[in-house]
């Protein structure tokens, strides 16, 4: 009994001491500032090395980081894709909190273009403040759509997996509805840093 009480007082100081907060993902660096990298893997497409930007996006980049390292991404699909725009992924089962749009009409400025590979946060049409965990990575410049949606990074190698995507991923709509056994899926976002 003793032994256990030893190992259990062990226990707690080592909790207490690595700052452990349970269903909080704890990061070796904090993450709202500076560049980062993730890695996004698509089931029979490949994988897109991504850097995010965290000077621009702060609360945007903290939040995809928190959802990757949990493994949040991980089976969801690119649910709706259209040529010439963007592919958008990320809808889970499971609903998590939103997030403060980090975009210029709602008062943030993020000087991030809509270019081809950059990747933002998809919202509702009626609040700035609404995503969540959907992603759109861009396939062709809508500087039109620019302070309208954060903004975050930018897909730095591995394009080709979304030209790849548009070019085999039949829709059912001009707005790249895709049914869900057509739908490419995210086999896991990992953190690189």
């Amino acid at each position: 009994m003793k032994k256990l009480k030893y190992i259990l007082s062990i226990l707690l100081v080592v909790v207490l001491l690595t700052g452990c907060e349970f269903g909080t993902v704890r990061h070796k660096e904090d993450v709202s500032k500076g560049m980062h990298h993730v890695i996004i893997e698509v089931e029979k497409y490949g994988t897109m090395e991504v850097e995010l930007d965290a000077n621009e996006a702060p609360i945007t980049v903290r939040n995809f980081i928190n959802l990757a390292q949990s493994g949040y991404y991980d089976g969801t699909t690119f649910h709706r894709n259209i040529k010439g725009f963007m592919i958008q992924g990320g809808k889970g089962k499971v609903s998590k909190p939103t997030i403060k749009g980090e975009f210029s009409a709602n008062g943030v400025n993020n000087t991030i273009s809509h270019t081809r590979g950059t990747i933002a946060m998809a919202r509702t049409a009626d609040s700035y403040n609404s995503a969540s965990t959907q992603f759109f990575i861009m396939h062709q410049d809508k500087p039109g759509i620019d302070g309208q949606y954060a903004t975050f990074g930018h897909v730095t190698k591995g394009i080709e997996v979304v030209d790849a995507i548009l070019d085999n991923t039949p829709v059912e709509d001009d707005n790249g509805t895709t049914l869900e056994e057509n739908q490419p899926v995210i086999k896991k976002i990992t953190v690189i840093d």
